[in-house]
């Protein structure tokens, strides 16, 4: 190869990497608001209020988390006799512009019903999560050494071999560039074992201490805490039903937009 033709190529390259890291990139954001039930706002937010059987339910929307939307939602007790609750009997149907129920993707035949997540089971998951992500880091570090001893044998081999300047430089240009992949895959697979592992210690707070709890409420007792809907990206509105079998079935209805917005660049 040329040194003017490499150095042009190169050039390219760079030219490619700078556009596309000037490229601001665009975010997407998921917002709830409710539309049915007593529908006020506090605090710059709105609330909706519903109730069925002595059953209430207070619900916001709180924030998009992870693969999540997040309600802030407090169960009321207005019987004369205890009640169960559990945040995995919150259920929803993905409805369309026209309120329509959605069909599941891979099966329209079914409407596209989804389960608030169950805070016990979510929680019961992060050791295994946390041993699944120590394997694939291990599984990383034997490659990663696969990798390193095969470059070290190419270049040891090729190293004695009598060549012209252009082909000494290219080789060498080579075996380089090959090491210093490796240095920013074992770079990038401890950064990335490093994040999971952080939000995998987040996840677990959340089930613990952020998410509604299943409990047994007396008479004129509630409960408080957020409950974690599964995304559904091509949603118009959610048609949630907290249920009570044999009791009630306590109707709300939210409002779903996707807001798209450009993630500003930090300048250094």
């Amino acid at each position: 190869m040329k040194p003017f033709s490499r150095l042009k190529d190169l050039f390219f390259v760079g030219l490619i990497v700078n556009t596309l890291s000037s490229c601001a990139p665009t975010i997407t954001t998921y917002q709830l608001e409710p539309i049915s039930g007593d529908v006020t706002t506090i605090d710059g937010r709105s609330v909706t209020k519903a109730e069925q059987n002595g059953v209430g339910v207070v619900a916001s929307f709180e924030r998009e988390d992870l693969e999540f939307v997040t309600l802030d939602i407090e169960v009321k007790n207005h019987t004369d006799h205890p009640i169960d609750v559990n945040p995995a009997d919150f259920h929803f149907s993905a409805l369309g512009a026209a309120q329509d129920t959605l069909s599941e993707p891979e099966n329209p035949g079914l409407a596209l019903v989804r389960s608030a997540a169950d805070p016990t089971y979510e929680a019961g998951r992060m050791k295994l999560k946390r041993k699944q992500e120590e394997k694939r880091l291990k599984r990383a570090k034997v490659f990663n050494t696969i990798l390193m001893v095969a470059a070290v044998a190419s270049d040891v081999s090729s190293s004695g071999k009598s060549r012209s300047y252009n082909e000494y430089v290219t080789n060498r240009v080579s075996h380089g560039l090959a090491y210093q992949g490796i240095a920013v895959k074992r770079a990038i697979d401890y950064s990335t074992f490093a994040d999971r592992m952080q939000r995998f210690d987040y996840e677990e707070y959340r089930w613990r201490e952020l998410a509604l709890k299943a409990n047994t409420l007396a008479p004129g007792e509630s409960v408080r805490g957020f409950v974690y809907l599964p995304k559904v990206q091509g949603a118009y509105f959610l048609a949630i039903n907290y249920t009570i079998p044999e009791q009630a079935t306590v109707p709300l209805l939210f409002k779903q937009e996707l807001v798209r917005q450009k993630k500003n660049r930090q300048r250094h």
